[in-house]
């Protein structure tokens, strides 16, 4: 079965598809607590128990998919051997895919169905974790022997409750129904209809004293209706309402149903007017318009072509603008190339008309002759040294030369 298959059959199971990993996962637990897998499987690998929605892949509930994983590996491993076939524990270091395909196929040695392919099982949550689980879990339990039964409840005889009945029944000939409370005076007078039922039926639970013969009165018509005056007050039963009573809200729902029935006759009434005279309203206010349209139609024209030839104007007068823009910038540029010449022909002019320079020339050449003249005079006389000193060291060497030699016949005598 290809996904969108699955898709249509999920779409065809209602909008309660989309919960039901929640539910296998909890029958899910409830098989596993019924296999003891606490102590046979959690309790080696010191590993705490699963939450109720452990496998289930939701947004709103906190996953780890390598812990998952791992968890789904060995307890699909332990739910198998416990079905009677060997089925090797997987480790942490194991290929995932090879691990997940093992599964599958012992999944399908068992003759269940499986249309989903394996990567479905690598997240280690999800409905088809659940599923895979749940159908090893019921191997399972085939296997040891226990099935799920249908709860038996307990019969229980329920005694027959005796209602009593009191057939007292009370008639008026006038019952007033008041809705606004009295003053506290007037309701000590007032006789509650529960009260007053108690009392005919404690009358009638009375034993009857009828009399032998008949009586006749002795009062006169007068005094009866002075008496009957006096006790027509006491004699008013009030009914207390219930506002939970549906009667009251029936008749609250007429009164208003009439009211707004009413309303509307009359508000209906002024709605048609007014729409007939909005209808003439707007119906003077386009034939005002169609009229004022063709009275100022030559205008409306006339102000078309006016402003046609204004546009016009404007072209031109932006083109001229342009020019006019061009023509002052070539203006400035010159402007700027004159104002340098006039500063270079300033500046030239007051160099050719100011003599303080000609006469610092003036000074300085002659200040550099007698500099030079002071120079000429100290030449001199280095010259004049050096040649006394050149003479000097002259005669210096001659006669140190006359004193080093010596004469010849004078050798030769000593010899």
């Amino acid at each position: 079965m290809s996904e969108e298959a699955r898709r249509g059959e999920d779409a065809d199971r209602g909008p309660g598809s989309v919960h039901q990993a929640f539910v296998v996962m909890e029958n899910l637990l409830e098989k596993l607590k019924v296999l003891n897998y606490e102590e046979e499987l959690l309790s080696k690998h010191n590993m705490k128990s699963l939450s109720r929605h452990y496998f289930v892949s939701s947004p709103f509930l906190a996953s780890n998919s390598g812990e998952q994983f791992y968890m789904f590996t060995i307890m699909a491993a332990w739910l198998i051997n416990i079905a009677g076939r060997a089925f090797a524990e997987p480790q942490e270091y194991d290929e995932p895919n090879a691990t997940v395909s093992n599964i599958l196929t012992e999944l399908r040695a068992f003759g269940v169905k499986v249309d989903f392919p394996p990567s479905k099982l690598k997240s280690g949550s999800g409905e088809h974790v659940c599923f895979v689980l749940d159908r090893l879990a019921e191997e399972a339990l085939k296997k040891r022997g226990f099935t799920f039964r249908r709860p038996s409840y307990p019969t229980e005889n329920t005694e027959e409750e005796s209602v009593m009945e009191d057939d007292a029944e009370l008639t008026f000939s006038k019952v007033e129904v008041e809705t606004i409370e009295e003053a506290d005076e007037d309701e000590e007078t007032m006789m509650d209809l529960e009260a007053l039922k108690l009392r005919t039926t404690h009358t009638e639970a009375e034993p009857s004293s009828k009399p032998d013969e008949i009586l006749e009165s002795t009062m006169e018509a007068a005094e009866w209706n002075l008496e009957v005056e006096r006790v027509l007050p006491l004699l008013k039963v009030t009914i207390r309402t219930d506002n939970k009573d549906w009667r009251i809200h029936l008749g609250q729902m007429h009164q208003h149903r009439d009211g707004i029935q009413s309303s509307l006759t009359e508000a209906k009434s002024y709605l048609d007017k007014l729409q007939e005279d909005i209808g003439k309203t707007l119906e003077k206010v386009s034939s005002r318009e169609k009229y004022i349209n063709n009275q100022l139609e030559f205008l409306i024209q006339e102000y078309r072509s006016v402003q046609a030839q204004l546009s016009e104007a404007k072209d031109h007068y932006q083109q001229a603008s342009g020019g006019v823009m061009e023509r002052t910038r070539v203006l400035a540029e010159i402007s700027e190339e004159l104002e340098k010449v006039k500063q270079e022909m300033e500046s030239k002019g007051s160099s050719m008309s100011d003599r303080a320079s000609v006469v610092k020339v003036k000074q300085s050449l002659t200040k550099l002759k007698q500099e030079v003249d002071q120079m000429d005079v100290r030449i001199s006389l280095i010259q004049h040294k050096l040649q006394q000193a050149n003479l000097k060291e002259k005669s210096n060497m001659t006669r140190d030369m006359h004193a080093t030699t010596i004469p010849e016949p004078a050798a030769g005598l000593f010899a």
